[in-house]
């Protein structure tokens, strides 16, 4: 016999294929090539049910960015835990850079971040929820640093930006066909901003 799903639970339900639908269109499409109808089709749905959750196709992608948001710091907090110092950081950087490379994610929201300067309200979502990543990451580093017997230079959120705008340069050096920075070079550069606590 079939569970019916209550009402709460089918709006739920419908949400996360959406959203499942809209990670594989945006990737597949760019942000700036995915249309809403295409994100429906792929999710089995009329356009009008993804309006039901979403306001439009940013406020669709900011839902996405929320959710990679925890599911990067949750992994990122799993190797602050297990690592330390200059080693710890350099796993951190490492696992970082595999899962930019190994799904995408990093060009499309370079994408993603390049439209929404375009458009203030957009432009204030992303920002709020890249200041949460932020502290996220800035936490992770402090933690593998403190558990190495290292502090920063500089305040861990200014590490923290600064590691994040390497890891954009790097994603746009690839993007071109051009050779990046290696993730050794990046961690030497930081290991010189660091000293015993």
């Amino acid at each position: 016999m079939a569970v019916r799903l209550t009402r709460a639970e089918q709006v739920e339900r419908n949400r996360e294929l959406v959203l499942d639908a809209a990670r594989r269109v945006f990737l597949d499409q760019g942000y700036v090539g995915a249309r809403l109808e295409a994100i429906a089709e792929e999710a089995g749905f009329s356009k009008g049910v993804v309006y039901s959750q979403f306001a439009g196709k940013a406020d669709l992608f900011l839902a996405l960015l929320e959710r990679r948001i925890a599911e990067r710091a949750e992994l990122n907090a799993r190797v602050a835990a297990e690592h330390a110092g200059i080693e710890g950081l350099r796993a951190l950087l490492v696992a970082n850079t595999r899962r930019e490379a190994e799904d995408g994610w990093a060009r499309l929201l370079i994408e993603f971040r390049v439209a929404a300067a375009r458009a203030p309200e957009v432009n204030a979502r992303y920002a709020a929820l890249h200041t949460r990543t932020l502290e996220r990451f800035s936490e992770a580093i402090a933690a593998i640093l403190a558990r190495g017997g290292l502090v920063p230079v500089h305040p861990a959120p200014v590490l923290a930006g600064l590691v994040m705008t390497l890891a954009s340069g790097r994603v746009l050096e690839i993007a071109a066909g051009t050779t990046p920075v290696d993730v050794e070079v990046v961690v030497d550069l930081l290991s010189r901003l660091v000293e015993p606590a």
